[in-house]
């Protein structure tokens, strides 16, 4: 059942804590936040908003667990216009990564309650194995305005329900890191008493800031095997490419760059031109040319099959970590 605390946003006092008061009354004092964060003035980007198309949110964001992945997409949402930065909060961090949610003007959160008593949308970003502990911690607090948005891989929508009550509306999404420079490629499908406004906020979030798909909860495990788990393939290959350059005289500087800006260029020929993959391959392969040398080693190599080796292996090891 739902606990029937609000929260609405107050301040106090000339150092203006960021406080909220509950149903009952009490204030919760964002104990967390650091007077330099205090003082900062965080806005909407207003140039970043109209680019996206994308109104500003005028609901709170509240991270569980604030890692790499959190990070990415905090900084994204603010960067992009989403949302202003003193609209997001975090918690759960024992490690001191409350510092660089604050650095760019981010609430941090002394308890994981405090934060969702702040919140109206709450992303769960620890890890798998403490997705349930966390979930539970915060049961009592969760009210029907809340949305859960899970992005902790392989945790199912069942596991997420029993954790946070029936009645939770939920939405488990698999995004990736390019996120951090607006271009998520992600997926994410509905559950609990998660609705079509749940999914329409969390497509306005993710679309300013990339591409978001829905699919069933089945397809996500392979979701994460090519674009949760992709950007490290492409590094790789970035990478490689840049030390065949390297290899073949270039310093290293221009080849990374020219590895990295000839995947850049390639990718969006893919998507503005909508042409297959092979297609646009042919287009650079002349017969007798250098490029069809090329291409003819990395088929002796096995490329195709370690690629599409790599995308299964990362798929099945998200269905293990979901469990039966």
């Amino acid at each position: 059942m739902f606990a029937s605390a609000t929260a609405t946003p107050k301040e106090s006092g000339s150092m203006r804590h960021r406080s909220f008061t509950a149903g009952t009354g009490q204030r919760l004092p964002a104990r967390g936040l650091t007077r330099a964060a205090q003082r900062r003035p965080c806005r909407v980007d207003a140039t970043a908003a109209a680019a996206t198309g994308a109104a500003p949110l005028t609901k709170r964001l509240g991270f569980i667990g604030p890692g790499s992945m959190a990070e990415a997409l905090a900084r994204g949402f603010v960067s992009r216009g989403v949302v202003a930065a003193d609209m997001v909060g975090c918690s759960g961090s024992k490690s001191g990564r409350n510092r660089v949610f604050e650095e760019f003007g981010a609430v941090a959160y002394d308890s994981n309650l405090e934060l969702v008593e702040a919140s109206d949308i709450i992303f769960v970003s620890v890890k798998p194995y403490n997705v349930v502990k966390v979930l539970e911690e915060v049961r009592p607090a969760l009210t029907p305005r809340h949305t859960i948005v899970s992005v902790a891989a392989g945790v199912p929508i069942s596991t997420l329900l029993r954790a946070a009550g029936p009645d939770t509306r939920v939405v488990r999404v698999m995004p990736n890191t390019p996120c951090l420079v607006g271009e998520v490629a992600a997926a994410m499908c509905l559950g609990g008493r998660a609705d079509e406004s749940d999914e329409a906020m969390v497509r306005a979030m993710f679309e300013a800031v990339g591409k978001i798909f829905t699919v069933t909860e089945v397809q996500l495990s392979a979701v994460t095997g090519v674009s949760g788990s992709g950007p490290a393939y492409i590094f790789m290959v970035i990478e490689a490419m840049a030390d065949g350059g390297v290899k073949a005289g270039l310093p290293r500087h221009i080849a990374q760059a020219l590895a990295a800006q000839t995947v850049l260029g390639s990718a969006k020929m893919v998507l503005e031109t909508g042409k297959h993959p092979g297609a646009l391959k042919d287009m650079v392969t002349s017969p007798g040319g250098t490029t069809i040398a090329g291409v003819h080693e990395l088929e002796k190599a096995g490329l195709r099959a370690a690629f599409m080796n790599a995308v299964v292996a990362a798929s099945n090891r998200a269905h293990e970590l979901a469990g039966p």
